[in-house]
C-alpha cells in the first residue's frame, strides 16, 4: 500500500528535475575541439597557452594533465587538471576571457 502511493510520487518528482539538470549541463558543457578553435580565433577566449601562463604566474609549478574549455556561467573558461610533484590532483579554472584564475584546489 505505502509503495503504491510513494512510486507516483517519486515518478512526478524524477520528471520535474529532469529539465534542471539538463539546463545545468548545458550550462557547463564544453566545447569540442573545432569549437575552441573557433572560439580562440574569434578572440572571445584567450589561447590554452596563454591560460597556462597565467596559471603560472600565480604560483602553479604542476604538470599540466587535461585541459577543457567550457561555459561557466555567460563565459568561456579553462578547466585545468594539474598534478603537482608531490602526486596531489589540482583542478584550477582560468577564465578565458580574462586569464584570471579564479580557484585551484
Amino acid at each position: 500500500m505505502l509503495v503504491s502511493r510513494i512510486l507516483p510520487f517519486a515518478l512526478l518528482l524524477g520528471f520535474l528535475s529532469g529539465p534542471v539538470a539538463a539546463a545545468d549541463v548545458q550550462q557547463n558543457a564544453c566545447l569540442t575541439k573545432s569549437e575552441q578553435r573557433t572560439a580562440v580565433a574569434d578572440r572571445k577566449a584567450i589561447s590554452l597557452a596563454q591560460a597556462v601562463k597565467s596559471l603560472r604566474e600565480h604560483g602553479h609549478r604542476a604538470e599540466l594533465v587535461r585541459a577543457k574549455l567550457c561555459h561557466h556561467g555567460d563565459n568561456l573558461a579553462y578547466m585545468l587538471t594539474l598534478l603537482a610533484r608531490s602526486g596531489k590532483v589540482i583542478v584550477a579554472t582560468v577564465d578565458a576571457t580574462t586569464g584570471d584564475v579564479s580557484n585551484g584546489r
